[in-house]
């Protein structure tokens, strides 16, 4: 079956028409969705561009192209654009095997009928974004991404993807280098300050052995880019852009001391080593520096550099750059490349995704009572071995503070089981990832062999958002969710005790007993009411305050199916009194925890109320109870509550008429099942 891609392109070529983007349309809210800017964006195409004679499309014999293979990274962010994004692009650019994932080779400006196609990681998996070459202007001048003199488009294509799977080119406003090293390289980013004490040569030698891409950035605060361009400290180095590690080596000088060197890759360049190199410190071309070694060791050194490489001494290193931002690759992605293909150990990867649910799954951070109710992933390593853990939410604009927090497994649980809110209470977490409003949190650790329990969570409980968490490591070990058994732990109906049915016994029984002339006046001949009657002793007897709300028609409905067992449609006094005592007693829980205000449970505490009258209860059936019974503002009221324990009590007791042979599994023939159904 043909593509998306290959679908419209036939078509456009059929028409002889170029193609315009109906979901990221050439309109002012694709550029600048919240923020209205003093100007109005005009949207032309490339070949307009180059006609039109802005100034845009550099004056060269060649014309506007899409992808030169023998042309330099180029790009500038423009009036408008995202320097971060130059960076990562950058990068990308260096890596040509990677490049071609996300930017298919075989598109032309000639035969691509105005539409193009891009490979972004997005949401936990490789996706295909389809874009026009229409591009906003002011005044003629792009406003975004464009190149200097190779009058190479496809960076600022790319640009207008990535703007489209964030919503609006001032989404990207919000992005950072971490967002887009992963958006196009597919991997978990783990930044790192270099700082003398914590980075050692062997540091990045054993960086180098996996499969990694370590990049490093000179963060001088206080610079200021001019026309465009990034800005270059004296020694030549670009401020905030990634430069790529390659390798490290050791020197001898004719002292017969040894210097520790470090090779870096200009991403920004592609000349080989010479008067062309832009860094000017030690080592560089034109340094004294190379005095010091034999002619035989310069030419070693020299032999090993690849285009846009030099060398600097280690020293220099942690001085110069003060950020180092390490991309692991699992091994699918970096067998792509053939620098990463061939060192030793290769990252394996293990993912799940999944989603905060306000009241079933969105808990907050451990500074809340419902922490408990969070997603819950084991980990089982079977060999001591580092791992990097990455969380990532499926959002770009507005993003929630998110976080992890782990524990090490308590034994006296069993490896399929969720760990109950107790559990939190008594034991120390094992390691906690910083919390932060960013699309990805990582966290670098080293785990002995055993089981770990990750559990991802918003800071605050409520907030809703989808995600995604990634765990890589060198050895063997395995990632799966934990899920609670669904389960009656005590009868949440009880019958009254037989002393108490002869008689008014109790507090809580002669409290109802009180209601026996009422009710007699409402009975028909049999001394029995049906739900319009009920409704109507309930308006009756039930006090002025919160509980008031249990007398209406549906929960009167609900009282009569969960007790009628003859098909009438009535019940009995002592049927009436059963569900009495047993409101008052659900009223009870109810109060516990309805802490902040009197007659309102939030939702995320709906899971352990359920759990005093009787319910443990798996995700999947506490989404349905929050889709069926949350108000609004996140919350249920007493009544919302009293029909959610009356509806379970209904479903768990017509299961279990049919579950004869006592498994949790029954055969239901058709008519049984709806009418099981609508008995709830």
């Amino acid at each position: 079956m043909a593509s998306k891609y290959e679908r419209i392109l036939s078509d456009c070529r059929a028409k002889n028409v170029l193609w315009e983007d109906p979901d990221f349309p050439a309109v002012q809210s694709s550029v600048f969705y919240y923020q209205t800017p003093p100007f109005t964006f005009q949207w032309k195409r490339i070949m307009d561009l180059a006609d039109g004679g802005s100034g845009t499309v550099a004056a060269t014999s060649a014309g506007p192209v899409f992808l030169n293979e023998t042309a330099e990274f180029d790009v500038v962010p423009g009036k408008m654009g995202d320097r971060w994004l130059v960076s990562c692009l950058g990068l990308l650019s260096s890596l040509r095997n990677l490049f071609y994932r996300v930017v298919p080779a075989d598109q032309t400006l000639a035969s691509a009928h105005g539409v193009f196609r891009f490979r972004l990681w997005w949401c936990g998996e490789w996706v295909e974004v389809l874009v026009d070459d229409r591009l906003p202007t002011i005044n003629g001048r792009l406003a975004f991404m464009q190149p200097q003199a190779s009058n190479c488009f496809w960076a600022a294509l790319l640009e207008k993807a990535i703007a489209k799977l964030h919503g609006s080119y001032e989404a990207l406003k919000y992005g950072t280098r971490s967002d887009g090293l992963t958006d196009l390289l597919g991997g978990v980013v783990r930044q790192m300050p270099i700082l003398a004490d914590n980075i050692r040569p062997q540091t990045l030698k054993e960086l180098l052995t996996t499969t990694c891409i370590v990049t490093c950035l000179a963060d001088k605060s206080g610079t200021v880019a001019k026309k465009n361009l990034a800005e270059r400290m004296p020694n030549g180095i670009l401020v905030n852009v990634n430069y790529r590690l390659s390798s490290l080596d050791k020197v001898k000088t004719l002292m017969g001391d040894s210097v520790q060197l470090v090779c870096l890759k200009d991403t920004f360049s592609s000349k080989p080593f010479g008067e062309k190199t832009h860094f000017l410190g030690d080592w560089s071309p034109m340094s004294k520096t190379w005095e010091r070694v034999s002619q035989v060791e310069r030419a070693r050194l020299i032999r090993q550099l690849g285009p846009g490489e030099f060398w600097l001494s280690f020293c220099d290193f942690v001085e110069i750059f003060s950020t180092m931002e390490v991309v692991y690759l699992d091994t699918e992605t970096s067998n792509d490349e053939e620098m990463l293909k061939s060192r030793p150990l290769h990252w394996k990867m293990k993912m799940h995704q999944g989603q905060w649910k306000r009241g079933v799954t969105a808990g907050g951070c451990r500074n809340h009572e419902s922490f408990h109710i969070n997603p819950q992933l084991l980990i089982s390593v079977q060999d001591e071995q580092d791992l990097v853990i990455a969380l990532n939410q499926h959002t770009a604009v507005e993003p929630k503070v998110i976080g992890f927090t782990m524990y090490t497994w308590d034994g006296e649980y069993m490896l399929s089981e969720c760990l109950q809110k107790d559990f939190f209470k008594n034991h120390v977490s094992y390691l906690n990832s910083d919390y932060g409003n960013t699309r990805h949190v990582s966290y670098h650790t080293h785990l002995e062999a055993g089981h770990y329990v990750l559990i991802p969570t918003t800071y605050e409980p409520a907030e809703e958002a989808h995600f995604t968490v990634r765990i890589l490591g060198t050895g063997s070990f395995r990632l799966s969710c934990l899920e609670t058994q669904t389960m009656i732990l005590l009868d949440p109906f009880p019958a009254l005790k037989s002393t108490d049915a002869e008689r008014c016994g109790g507090p809580k029984v002669k409290s109802v007993c009180q209601y026996e002339p009422v009710y007699m006046q409402l009975a028909d001949e049999n001394k029995t009411i049906n739900c319009f009657e009920l409704h109507e002793l309930l308006e009756a007897c039930l006090p002025n305050d919160y509980i008031k709300g249990c007398a209406n028609i549906d929960i009167c409905r609900q009282v009569i199916a969960l007790q009628d067992r003859t098909g009438s449609g009535r019940i009995t006094f002592q049927q009436f009194k059963t569900f009495m005592v047993n409101l008052k007693s659900w009223q009870g829980v109810f109060k516990m925890y309805t802490k902040e205000k009197a007659g309102i449970l939030r939702a995320e505490r709906l899971r352990d109320a359920l759990c005093d009258i009787g319910f443990q209860l798996s995700t999947d059936i506490m989404n349905c109870l929050i889709q069926r019974y949350i108000r609004k503002d996140g919350t249920l009221r007493l009544s919302d509550f009293v029909s959610a324990v009356i509806h379970l009590t209904t479903a768990f007791n017509q299961f279990h008429l049919k579950n004869y042979g006592q498994v949790n599994v029954i055969e239901v023939h058709l008519h049984d099942w709806i009418k099981s159904i609508l008995s709830c």
